[in-house]
């Protein structure tokens, strides 16, 4: 499930609230999917985010799914 994008031009990555974000509005991660895989806190945006690996990323998730 995806949620509304955030696309920001100057740094040019297309941003969505995480489908693993809870819709209670308190606790959001956003995720930019591409080449890395970018996670962010929605609500501390300007502290930057973490980057991933596409193959890190899939991997983390399926791990957290078993």
């Amino acid at each position: 499930m995806r949620h509304k994008v955030a696309f920001n031009k100057a740094e040019k990555t297309a941003w969505h609230k995480s489908s693993y974000s809870g819709s209670g509005g308190g606790n959001c991660v956003e995720v930019a999917e591409g080449r890395n895989v970018l996670v962010r806190d929605t609500q501390h945006r300007e502290q930057g985010h973490l980057s991933f690996r596409s193959g890190e990323w899939a991997t983390l998730l399926n791990t957290l799914k078993r």
